[in-house]
């Protein structure tokens, strides 16, 4: 019985089909048989997952196991310390990756709750109150404004019937519906005026429908489908992290074997040699990455929150630094979701008006200067027709007052009450007409000062057929007919027109003046209203439409937009300086589209808009092909959002979806980076989102990037430190055990550089402010390597210098007196003080992305301390003496710290005066090349 076209069948085939009457529904017994083949009417949630299983799961990473193997040989070594470090390493991260995946299981739960609790039916022949989920195709239902449908309908009986639909095709105004077939056979959603969808609301009118899709069958079912199998991407830091991992750890065991077989076959004892290589793995395999990598990232989160931004899974803040490409909804996100009067023809003027969203602040312009409303009769007679003829409210509203007492801050500071008393304007009504409400309201004209003159009457409610809506209104002169609706229709029931401040007959010259003008208004995406009135004769009766509705009084043109939001266009600017392109993704019409995409900066020159019919007709090596060019897209379905994500991605590019509507969930899911709005998204989109805007504000992702950026180089930087340090150690063994020197480290002094000086300045870069130039940078590939951008060279020759460095102050101690077993451990505390300071020092030469002396190094506080704290504690195993037994360690000499100062200061300040040097060379050389360019110009 499934039907794809619906839209393409009259209500006599339906019926037929269905074998239903519509005036007395299904039997109770065909109800029961249906709902037992094709099951109720609501949204699987797929196979539940069990916590437990979520909870292990956590423990089959690469870099977990990899953990767990360093707990145990640290309790084998006695490091008892180091393995409760490590498990609870472990416990932590496998708790935090638990709460996430749960918490996105709840997303299909979230969808279900958009479905209608219960529904109105016809079952032989009586009109029941049934739950929706016992609904079955077929059956008919009753619908009126507010009731939310309950399945897929299509449309029997409509009387100015409206649907909001927003959160499913993105169009942001009400949809007249209407029971005509509709025979084309490949249709957009937002175009089947004649279907009804699960979960959207009835706004205006009643209307009766059969069902003809339930459940999963649904374009709800599909969206809920499309994120049941819709698979959550691996962010690149979990993915760079776990092929670190690997590479640390093949890297570390191979050179530690070598050193062990190294050291026995020069006549070290095989069993310190054991002991030293198990030490030197463990000090290879940094475990405290992970650690320092979640409090980077959560503190990154802290940040966020302040920001507006609120991060419900931790890599996301990391991808969204590398992000290519954000594809974002335009209503609601890019756009302020309130229809707003711009532009008004009133007796050939164009006049515009200021003011933003519902508020009644704002002014009518003429060149630039305000009308006084009480000099201007045309004026004031066009807006009193379109707050009278009107059924919308505008109510002030203070939710910041409400929140204040619920926090008990009524005896709070001025700047408390300030926020507190700020007025929020909610729109109760059709967003069209509280439009004109808000803009006889800029000009004085409220409802309230309205209801003193004006009553009304009658009311011919607006329909799709006449495209009009009117009112008879009475005042202390008589009584007076408003009418408003499509310009093009209320222009041909005119015979009069309002034209400097008098009526005059509407000549084909005016009625030329008033279709250009519209034609103007609709070229640059305004809807355009048209508004007339007509003073009615004493006695007069209109029973009608069609009597009301004739020979009117013209008197002008309101056009409005959803407008794009003040601090979007700076946004876009920065995202693109970032190198990032922006991408519109809606359902409302290309034209529409289009315009704000011009204003906002996002359609590049060459680049192109594709509809959603065209995207229907390619397959995805067609898209594929266009889709690096186009910027945005228009009329688009689900199915669309993600195909075009998923394009994207196969491009090379890291996506961030925004939206805020259902339609968007099943793309935010398959995006790199979900994002979803606070304020106006829906449960659903918040739940499938890894990202969501706590102010709903686009510019907001602006910051989230600049702070993804900074965390990804703060991991990088520590990551830099890390390993040179750990390649650093392994270096001095390696070179001591090939050069058949004793060895310059002890295994406890290994394991105390790796838990102490590594850790603290370690996770101090992980909070290390951005550099100036983060966002004058191209986004780094989706591929990336970790340590690309001469990072590998950056670790290898700082940790060859370290070692080289070490293992001569080593060397130039022992040489002193090779065979004394007390220079010896002199010896290897100068090693051991060496590696720690040029460890010291070089942490600061890793917060700059060129050298050390390219940034101010007491600007991160708490690398400063934490520097010092690994230098104090380095002196209490050093210095005291109930410690120097267990450590290996003596104090030293003023002499031998000077040996030791110079040798750990070496690695840092060599390579960053060698760096300085070479980047003067390179402006002297391209100083050169602009000199010799600027005479060949002069020549």
């Amino acid at each position: 019985m499934e039907q794809k076209s619906w839209h393409r069948l009259g209500a006599e085939e339906l019926q037929k089909m269905f074998g239903v009457h519509p005036g007395s529904g299904l039997s109770g017994e065909d109800a029961a048989q249906r709902l037992k083949e094709k099951g109720h009417n609501e949204l699987s949630e797929g196979k539940a997952i069990s916590p437990l299983t979520l909870l292990l799961n956590q423990f089959k990473d690469f870099m977990v196991l990899v953990l767990m193997g360093a707990t145990l040989i640290s309790g084998l070594l006695g490091e008892y310390l180091d393995a409760i470090t490590i498990v609870a390493i472990i416990i932590l991260n496998g708790v935090l990756g638990f709460v996430q995946e749960f918490r996105a299981e709840r997303s299909l739960r979230a969808l279900k709750q958009l479905s209608a609790p219960a529904a109105k039916v016809l079952r032989d022949g009586r009109v029941e109150h049934i739950p929706a989920k016992m609904l079955v195709p077929g059956d008919i239902v009753l619908l009126e404004s507010g009731d939310r449908i309950p399945a897929d309908v299509r449309w029997l009986q409509c009387s100015a019937l409206y649907a909001e639909e927003s959160a499913l095709t993105g169009e942001s105004l009400p949809v007249s519906k209407h029971s005509e077939v509709i025979h084309t056979e490949e249709i957009p959603l937002g175009d089947q005026k004649n279907i009804g969808f699960m979960g959207t609301m009835v706004t205006r009118g009643t209307g009766r429908a059969i069902v003809v899709r339930t459940g999963m069958d649904t374009e709800m079912g599909k969206i809920a489908d499309l994120i049941l199998n819709t698979e959550s991407q691996e962010t690149p830091l979990q993915h760079r992290l776990e092929q670190l991992g690997k590479i640390l750890i093949y890297v570390s065991l191979g050179l530690t074997i070598v050193v062990v077989i190294a050291g026995i076959l020069h006549g070290q004892p095989a069993a310190a040699m054991f002991l030293a290589g198990v030490s030197l793995a463990v000090a290879a395999i940094p475990e405290g990455l992970p650690a320092i990598v979640t409090i980077a990232l959560a503190l990154g989160v802290q940040r966020m929150i302040k920001r507006k931004a609120i991060v419900r899974k931790l890599p996301s803040v990391e991808t969204l630094g590398c992000a290519s490409v954000i594809c974002s909804d335009k209503t609601g996100t890019l756009t302020q979701n309130k229809m707003t009067v711009t532009r008004l023809w009133n007796a050939g003027r164009i006049l515009e008006v200021t003011g933003e969203g519902y508020a009644p602040s704002g002014h009518v312009l003429e060149k630039g200067k305000p009308i006084d409303l009480k000099n201007d009769q045309n004026l004031r007679r066009m807006l009193q027709i379109g707050a009278l003829c009107n059924n919308a409210e505008i109510i002030e509203t203070f939710p910041g007052e409400m929140r204040a007492k619920r926090k008990g801050k009524e005896k709070g500071s001025e700047a408390d009450k300030d926020v507190a008393s700020q007025p929020v304007w909610e729109l109760k009504g059709d967003p069209t007409e509280g439009a004109l409400v808000a803009l006889s309201a800029k000009m004085g004209l409220t409802a309230q000062s309205l209801g003193v003159t004006y009553a009304r009457e009658t009311e011919f409610p607006f329909d799709s057929e006449r495209k009009l809506m009117s009112v008879v209104v009475s005042h202390p002169g008589g009584r007076m007919i408003c009418t408003k609706g499509a310009p093009d229709v209320l222009l041909n029931n005119c015979t009069y027109m309002l034209w400097e401040g008098a009526v005059v007959p509407c000549t084909p010259t005016l009625r030329q003046k008033v279709l250009e003008a519209n034609e103007a208004m609709a070229s640059g995406a305004l809807r355009v209203l048209g508004m007339a009135y007509r003073d009615m004769r004493s006695g007069e009766v209109a029973g009608s439409d069609k009597e009301a509705e004739s020979q009117l009084v013209f008197a002008g043109l309101a056009g409005m937009i959803d407008p794009p939001r003040r601090e979007v266009r700076d946004a876009i600017s920065l995202t693109r300086r970032a190198g990032i392109k922006t991408v519109m993704i809606t359902g409302d019409h290309g034209t529409t589209a289009e315009a704000i995409a011009h204003q906002l900066g996002i359609l590049q020159r060459g680049g192109t808009v594709l509809t959603g019919s065209q995207l229907t007709r390619m397959d995805d090596d067609a898209l594929d092909k266009v889709s690096d060019n186009v910027y945005v897209y228009a009329r688009v379905s689900p199915e669309h959002k993600l195909r075009i994500v998923k394009s994207l991605q196969r491009h090379g590019h890291v996506v961030a979806m925004t939206g805020d509507g259902v339609n968007d969930a099943p793309a935010i899911k398959a995006a790199d980076i979900g994002i979803s709005m606070g304020i106006t998204g829906t449960d659903v989109t918040k739940e499938a989102s890894a990202l969501i805007l706590g102010d709903d504000n686009f510019s907001t992702i602006v910051a989230a990037i600049e702070e993804g950026r900074n965390i990804y180089e703060n991991i990088r930087k520590f990551i830099r430190y890390l390993l040179a340090s750990n390649v650093g150690e392994i270096l001095t063994m390696f070179f001591a055990m090939m050069l058949g020197l004793p060895l310059p480290l002890v295994p406890i002094q290994i394991l105390w550089v790796n838990l102490v000086t590594d850790g603290l300045p370690a996770m101090a870069l992980g909070v290390d402010q951005a550099e100036k130039d983060l966002m004058e940078h191209k986004p780094r590939g989706a591929k990336e390597n970790i340590f690309a951008r001469r990072l590998g060279w950056k670790i290898i020759s700082r940790g060859l210098l370290i070692g080289l460095c070490t293992l001569a102050a080593f060397w130039m101690t022992l040489r002193i007196d090779p065979s004394s077993p007390v220079q010896l451990i002199r010896a290897q505390s100068v090693a051991f003080a060496t590696l720690v300071m040029a460890q010291l020092i070089h942490v600061f030469d890793c917060r700059s992305s060129r050298s050390v002396f390219h940034r101010n190094p007491l600007q991160n506080k708490y690398l400063v301390l934490a520097v010092l704290s690994s230098v104090l504690l380095m002196l209490v195993v050093m210095y005291l003496p109930v410690l120097q037994p267990i450590f290996k360690t003596v104090p030293l000499s003023f002499r031998e710290w000077c040996l030791v100062l110079v040798m750990a200061g070496i690695p840092t300040f060599l390579m960053g005066a060698g760096s300085v040097w070479g980047g003067k060379k390179n402006r002297s050389r391209n100083g050169g090349r602009t000199m010799i360019k600027s005479t060949k110009i002069s020549a």
